[in-house]
């Protein structure tokens, strides 16, 4: 594949637990009289899009059509978060407001200095892991039937914040049922919930949780342990994720292990994930094979990596990657 024209030819609804991550950047001057803390003077507060609304923007900023559907407070954080979504091209007509919770919001502190990127000192969450009421919950799948006719995936990204109940995971079905649309989800746990799902990524530890015991280090063992995980989700690609070991992959008639094509300094894996069910939705909807769209989801994540929070990789990034490495490394 010379190029990436033929994976963003897609429309994808990312479906899930939309967040705003905040950071608060300040230089350090000196310790704090009150505890053994350093005195940062803010320096800059800047805002990104966070949780379901990452994989959005990196849809976008590929070239395919991006849609949100999801849960913001009636509030100052939904405001701003809904405005990076438009800066972004992602259409936010599936969003619901709910005046009775907050926007989850996720702040970070992080102090300047002397070093190449910023040290993250602190996290505060503001959030409301309540599942939703039942007349929010209702209205927001009223709004991702009235969208699933124009898209051709449905991509569910779960932080397990309370937007992904049961009822909503049922919307999922009954819209592939109805219109044919592709289902895509990082679980982020509990992969039972999402049996029959076109595509089911997650982690080692995921991975390791639903099995109840820690995938094998010997390959042909490991890759035994996916395809059973496999079948016990349904899910017609397995993608489970190994940090700085790459992927393992499994259908109902292959598996295979996908390691990284690149080393790449970690500096904050946060978004990783996000990134990969961009692209593994997109190449599943392209048509490509798993290894392929795992060695594309790993050069895609390899530049997240090395970017303080939220980032999404370009086209152009993406396509100069492909090039100097076009097949999974063996």
């Amino acid at each position: 594949m010379k190029h990436l024209e033929n994976l963003v030819q897609h429309t994808v609804l990312v479906l899930g637990d939309l967040i705003l991550d905040e950071y608060l950047s300040g230089r350090a001057v000196r310790l704090s009289r009150e505890a053994p803390v350093p005195v940062l003077e803010r320096t800059r507060r800047t805002l990104v899009a966070g949780g379901a609304a990452n994989p959005a923007v990196n849809l976008a900023r590929l070239g395919a059509e991006a849609w949100v559907a999801g849960v913001v407070g009636d509030d100052q954080q939904g405001r701003d978060l809904l405005d990076l979504l438009h800066r972004a091209g992602v259409h936010t007509e599936a969003v619901v407001r709910d005046p009775s919770r907050p926007t989850t919001t996720k702040t970070r502190i992080v102090a300047e200095g002397s070093f190449v990127h910023g040290q993250h000192l602190a996290r505060i969450d503001h959030l409301d892991r309540r599942p939703l009421d039942h007349p929010v919950e209702t209205l927001l799948v009223e709004r991702l039937h009235h969208v699933a006719g124009r898209v051709n995936a449905i991509a569910v990204s779960n932080y397990r914040n309370g937007v992904i109940t049961d009822g909503v995971i049922a919307a999922c079905h009954a819209a592939r049922a109805q219109h044919g649309v592709l289902l895509c989800v990082d679980s982020q746990g509990g992969l039972q919930r999402f049996r029959g799902f076109d595509v089911v990524k997650c982690n080692r530890a995921e991975a390791e949780s639903e099995l109840g015991a820690h995938l094998p280090d010997a390959p042909a063992e490991r890759l035994d342990a996916v395809r059973a995980l496999r079948r016990q989700c349904d899910a017609h690609w397995l993608v489970v994720t190994l940090g700085d070991e790459g992927m393992v992959w499994a259908t109902p008639d292959a598996a295979g292990h996908v390691p990284p094509a690149r080393r790449a300094t970690v500096y904050d894996v946060t978004g990783a994930g996000d990134t990969v069910l961009a692209l593994l939705t997109l190449a599943r909807l392209a048509g490509l094979a798993p290894a392929d769209a795992c060695h594309l989801a790993n050069l895609a994540a390899g530049l997240v990596v090395q970017v303080l929070g939220n980032y999404a990789p370009t086209r152009d990034e993406l396509e100069s990657l492909w090039q100097a490495h076009p097949t999974p490394p063996v």
